[in-house]
């Protein structure tokens, strides 16, 4: 994430300068009011360019799992460039309207010559600065609910189907106000470009376009309560569902109003096209799903993605698995997928972190799972019980592999406990969130 949005602000600084670099200023140029336009131009420049990654990113390009880390981290990278976009549409704006202060302290001498417009064109740009500041409005209105993690979910993605329109706002915006000599030089380029992926994206998405060709119809065939806050879900997929890794995800609809949401899969591919899933109630929809979900009712899951992949452990280090709550849905899909060849599995020690070792529903699977793993070292850690895990409990880690799928403040206390007992370990962890 950081190596992308950093070669982008580089790549937008680099475009910038050379613009700046190549422009004669009149002499008798006030440098505030240069000031003023470079830094409208390049805060301009960065917003939209943003804006037009969120919207890429937006249509799930599977094709970026791979650089990127996985969709996980490919939604983390859409939420923060969202973010700073935004930031900076914000500055854009405040520039904008800091000409008056500059009018009121060093008067209008040494103001920078306008471009001069007329007929049609002069009208489509005075509406292009009208929708640019209304679009501000409403995706810094955005912006807040979004980071307000109170607000409903429901409301907060129906909200969010603007977010296209609003980009094309602003995409209309830029191509009108641009300097006419960008156009002639790699700032012009580079814009044509983002604009381009932008409104690819844009239009993906009010098409209703977006995972289309990765989903698969079925059916649900069982739903268990294993537990009082679990859903266990059986799905049969028809023949668009070609089959899935051990420890990636899917988007799931159950309900076309409510929309997809992403649950791992926790089950391994027999070439059934029989999917389960696991799913812990943590908000008004999870816990509504033990009741509104019976055998029978339709389904449609998009995917598989992710890289929380088995196979791309290195068997040259030294294996730790760690899970917390919902997070062993990976692992259960991972332990299944060793069943029928034991002797494939690696050597690794999994550590399943849970509130009640002896009420968790988990712990009787994990352990039958394993006992036909003689490699798979199963250790379980029950906080009622006083066994909660600590770093020490992982032992040197120097040189190891670390998988985790849990709670992220667990992770930062592993992290860091490791970290101050000398250990670097390569930490695989899933990162994924809607908003």
């Amino acid at each position: 994430m950081k190596t992308l949005l950093t070669g982008l602000f580089a790549l937008v600084a680099a475009v910038w300068g050379w613009d700046v670099f190549n422009t004669n200023f009149p002499a008798s140029a006030h440098p505030l009011w240069i000031a003023r336009q470079e830094a409208l131009y390049l805060s301009g420049l960065l917003s939209i360019a943003l804006m037009s990654l969120v919207m890429l990113l937006a249509t799930r390009p599977a094709w970026l799992e791979a650089p990127l880390g996985g969709m996980d981290r490919v939604y983390r990278t859409h939420k923060w460039a969202g973010i700073l976009a935004i930031s900076f549409a914000a500055l854009h704006w405040l520039i904008e309207m800091g000409g008056d202060i500059l009018k009121s302290t060093i008067g209008r001498e040494g103001r920078l010559p306008k471009e001069k417009y007329t007929g049609l064109l002069e009208i489509l740009r005075d509406l292009a600065k009208d929708m640019g500041e209304w679009a501000i409005y409403a995706v810094l209105a955005m912006l807040v609910i979004t980071l307000w993690k109170k607000f409903p979910y429901r409301a907060w993605r129906f909200l969010h189907r603007a977010m296209p329109v609003l980009y094309l706002m602003l995409a209309y915006h830029a191509v009108l106000l641009a300097p006419r000599d960008y156009w002639a030089q790699p700032a012009g380029w580079l814009l044509a470009v983002m604009l381009a992926a932008g409104a690819y994206g844009a239009s993906r998405s009010l098409l209703g376009g977006i995972g289309r060709a990765r989903e698969a119809s079925g059916e649900i065939v069982a739903v268990e309560h294993p537990a009082p806050d679990i859903t266990s879900v059986r799905c049969r997929l028809d023949r668009g569902w070609h089959g899935h890794r051990p420890g990636q995800f899917a988007f799931v609809t159950f309900d076309d109003k409510e929309g997809a949401h992403p649950f791992t899969i926790a089950s391994a591919d027999r070439g059934d096209r029989l999917v389960s899933f696991q799913i812990k109630a943590l908000g008004d929809y999870t816990s509504r799903l033990a009741v509104r979900l019976q055998p029978g009712q339709k389904v449609r899951v998009e995917g598989p993605y992710g890289r929380f992949d088995l196979a791309r452990c290195n068997p040259q280090a030294r294996q730790i698995w760690v899970a917390g709550g919902i997070g062993v849905t990976p692992f259960l899909a991972w332990l299944e997928s060793l069943q029928t060849d034991p002797d494939t599995a690696p050597v690794a020690e999994l550590h399943y972190c849970t509130r009640d070792q002896v009420a968790d529903a988990f712990v009787p699977r994990l352990e039958s799972l394993c006992a036909n793993l003689p490699r798979i070292q199963l250790h379980i850690h029950g906080a009622r019980q006083g066994a909660a895990l600590q770093a020490a409990a992982l032992g040197e880690a120097k040189g190891a592999e670390i998988w985790f799928c849990g709670p992220s403040g667990l992770a930062e206390a592993l992290r860091k406990g490791l970290h101050a007992m000398g250990g670097r370990p390569r930490f695989h962890q899933e990162a994924f969130e809607m908003r």
